[in-house]
C-alpha cells in the first residue's frame, strides 16, 4: 500500500474520499492560485434569472413548433474550450428522452445540467448546483420533472405496494416518497401526475432553501429558481406556479 494511503486508513478516509482528495488535489495544483477557478465578478453582459426563464420558454416554444434554430454544434467550439456562461442551470431528470439543450433549442456552453432518475437533490448534485451559481454566476437554476417518469412510478409502487427494489435504488426512491405522500393527500384522479408534478415542488424548495450558498445567493436575488415539468408527447415545458 502507499503511504498516501497509508495515512488515509489512519485518518479513517475511505477509498472513494481518497480519490476525491487526490483529484482536489491535483487540480489544485495545476491552478495559480486558491480557487482561481471561481470566475470572479459576473460577466458585464450578465442576464437576469427572469431574462434566462424567458429564453429558455422561448426556445422551448420553437421546440414545440419543430422550430428549432440550433442546428450546428461545432459553432463556437473553440470559443468554448476557454470558458463558459450557461444562462441557466437545469436539474432534471435523467430519462433518455429528456434533453434539456434539444427542447430548450441551446447550443453548447449554454446550459449547466445536472442528471439524476428522478429530478431530486443529493449531494453531488447540489455541489454542482452550487458551483454554477457560485462560480459560474448561473441566474437561474430550473428543476426539471417530466411525464411518465419511471422513478416517480416506483416510488408509488414502494409506497403502494412495499415493493422492493435491488442496489441503490431505495436510496433515491426515499427522496422522492414524501412527494408521492404529499399528492395522495389531495386524491388525485391520476396519482402518477400529482406525484411527478409535487416531486418538482419538494426539489425546487430543496434547492431554494439549501445552506449555505443556495438559499443565500436566492435570498440575495442573485439566482431565481423555478420548477417545471416537461410532457414527452408534447414537447411541451409547462412552469408551475
Amino acid at each position: 500500500m502507499c503511504e498516501q494511503c497509508n495515512r488515509a486508513s489512519r485518518l479513517g478516509l475511505s477509498r472513494r474520499g481518497l480519490l476525491g482528495a487526490f483529484s482536489a488535489g491535483a487540480l489544485a495544483a495545476t491552478l495559480p492560485g486558491r480557487l482561481s477557478w471561481a470566475a470572479g465578478a459576473p460577466p458585464t453582459d450578465a442576464i437576469t434569472g427572469d431574462e434566462a426563464l424567458e429564453r429558455l420558454m422561448e426556445g422551448n416554444a420553437l421546440y414545440v413548433a419543430d422550430k428549432t434554430t440550433v442546428r450546428d454544434f461545432g459553432a463556437n467550439r473553440a470559443a468554448h474550450a476557454k470558458s463558459q456562461a450557461p444562462i441557466a442551470s437545469i436539474l432534471s431528470c435523467a430519462d433518455s428522452r429528456v434533453g434539456p439543450e434539444f427542447l430548450f433549442n441551446r447550443g453548447p456552453g449554454d446550459l449547466f445540467v445536472v442528471r439524476v432518475a428522478g429530478n431530486v437533490l443529493e449531494n453531488d448534485g447540489l455541489a454542482s448546483l452550487e458551483y454554477g451559481a457560485q462560480f459560474l454566476h448561473v441566474p437561474l437554476i430550473l428543476v426539471l420533472g417530466h411525464s411518465n417518469c419511471g422513478a416517480v412510478k416506483a416510488a408509488i409502487d414502494v409506497v403502494d405496494n412495499h415493493a422492493t427494489l435491488p442496489g441503490h435504488l431505495p436510496g433515491l426512491i426515499d427522496l422522492i416518497k414524501p412527494a408521492v405522500l404529499e399528492a395522495q393527500k389531495s386524491h388525485p384522479s391520476d396519482l402518477w401526475d400529482a406525484a411527478i408534478t409535487e416531486n418538482v415542488r419538494h426539489t425546487v424548495q430543496a434547492v431554494t432553501t439549501a445552506k449555505p450558498v443556495l438559499a443565500d445567493l436566492v435570498a440575495g436575488g442573485k439566482v431565481k429558481v423555478v420548477g417545471g415539468v416537461y410532457d414527452i408527447a408534447t414537447g411541451r415545458v409547462s412552469l408551475l406556479s
